[in-house]
């Protein structure tokens, strides 16, 4: 959602107020995920998604007549029912959750755009926590603010010590990777916090044919792209154009030159098992939340036994993917990229790598409601009917 703060910057610099509508939990099948945003200006133009549809059309006129009310950010539902699908084709069957965020020039809080920026561009990483709900009785107000910094220093507040400290802790989880979260407290206060860092990093170790169709793929994903091999032909810009930096270097050091934080990738697949366990040796000391190896599992044991004699420890070995990928019978080397882009995006945001197929129960009901519709019923013969 980069692009968002980025056009609400450029809105706050011409003094002009908006609102930003905010997904920030769902449940059910949505055609959105928590994080989704859509900055309305008062023009009535607009950046960003919701989802499309209804949805999105109704929020973003709920966000229109907030700009002209002048009124607090609020929170607001919106159930994808059966009506909905018939207008729209959005056959979902959940709920989605908003937060209306009204950013006036007025106001203070204009940091907090310039900081999460900042963060985008490899700056420290940053979080802002939103209060979404308040305890019954309470003098909090829904949309108040608190932005958390990497070195737990922060800006704002929620409007509660407690819950500032706990949205401090919550924070620190889900920075490495700008990942978000709702909480709901005990004391019935919610509110949702969402991380913001640089653009996921991508680091692969060997040059040859499966690197880069993963580069190529790679680069449609947003991640930034670094290619380490100690050949210059299978490490230079023309043959990774998609890379912000090629590396010509032995592995052992080569990673030391590299931007590797938590929010970075590793792959290793180099032309030879010996280079392997070098590669593998030294990403594993990097602070990178994944590495993977690409080979058989006779080879991966190999080094795996070669990792243990250089005395990682059973937890550190464990922690590397190997063979790397999702088990989709690859065996190009196109399809072999997509197999291990798809784990390390599912790693990245959560998934678990299992199909999304619906199960036997939920097609018999669909099949069952379609022989009772209207223009079926007539014809339809009760079950067990000769």
């Amino acid at each position: 959602m980069e692009q968002v703060f980025r056009a609400a910057s450029d809105e706050l610099t011409a003094g002009n107020d908006m609102v930003i509508a905010t997904v920030v939990k769902t449940s059910g099948s949505t055609p959105q995920k928590p994080g989704a945003k859509l900055l309305v200006r008062a023009d009535g133009s607009g950046v960003g998604t919701l989802g499309g549809g209804c949805v999105e059309g109704d929020i973003w006129f709920a966000a229109s007549q907030l700009l002209k009310s002048g009124g607090p950010a609020e929170m607001r539902d919106y159930e994808l029912n059966e009506d909905l699908a018939a207008q729209d084709g959005l056959v979902c069957g959940g709920t989605m959750y908003f937060l209306l965020d009204p950013l006036r020039t007025q106001e203070s809080g204009h940091d907090f755009n310039s900081e999460v920026i900042a963060a985008y561009e490899g700056g420290a990483p940053v979080a802002i926590a939103s209060l979404m709900k308040t305890p019954s009785g309470s003098s909090l107000a829904v949309g108040s603010k608190l932005l958390i910094r990497e070195n737990g220093s922060t800006t704002g507040s929620l409007g509660d010590e407690k819950l500032d400290s706990d949205a401090v802790k919550a924070a620190r989880n889900l920075m490495a990777m700008g990942k978000n979260d709702y909480i709901t407290t005990e004391s019935g206060a919610e509110y949702f916090v969402e991380a913001y860092t640089t653009p996921p990093t991508l680091v692969l170790a060997g040059g040859g044919h499966v690197s880069k169709a993963i580069s190529n793929i790679a680069s449609t994903l947003g991640f930034r792209i670094f290619v380490i091999d100690d050949r210059e032909e299978f490490s230079n810009p023309d043959r990774f154009p998609e890379a912000e930096q090629t590396v010509v270097s032995e592995y052992g050091s080569a990673f030391e030159k590299l931007p590797i934080g938590t929010n970075s990738f590793v792959v290793i697949a180099t032309r030879g098992h010996r280079y392997d366990t070098s590669a593998t040796a030294a990403a594993m000391r990097t602070p990178a939340s994944y590495v993977g190896l690409l080979g058989s599992k006779r080879k991966t044991i190999l080094i795996f036994e070669e990792l243990f004699a250089e005395g990682f420890t059973m937890e550190q070995v464990k922690s590397v993917r190997s063979p790397i990928g999702l088990d989709i019978s690859a065996r190009t080397p196109e399809e072999i990229a997509l197999s291990i882009m798809s784990e390390i995006v599912g790693f990245r945001l959560g998934g678990d790598g299992g199909t999304l197929k619906l199960d036997q129960r939920l097609i018999d009901k669909a099949a069952e409601k379609a022989a009772y519709r209207p223009e079926n019923a007539e014809s339809a013969e009760p079950v067990g009917a000769d």
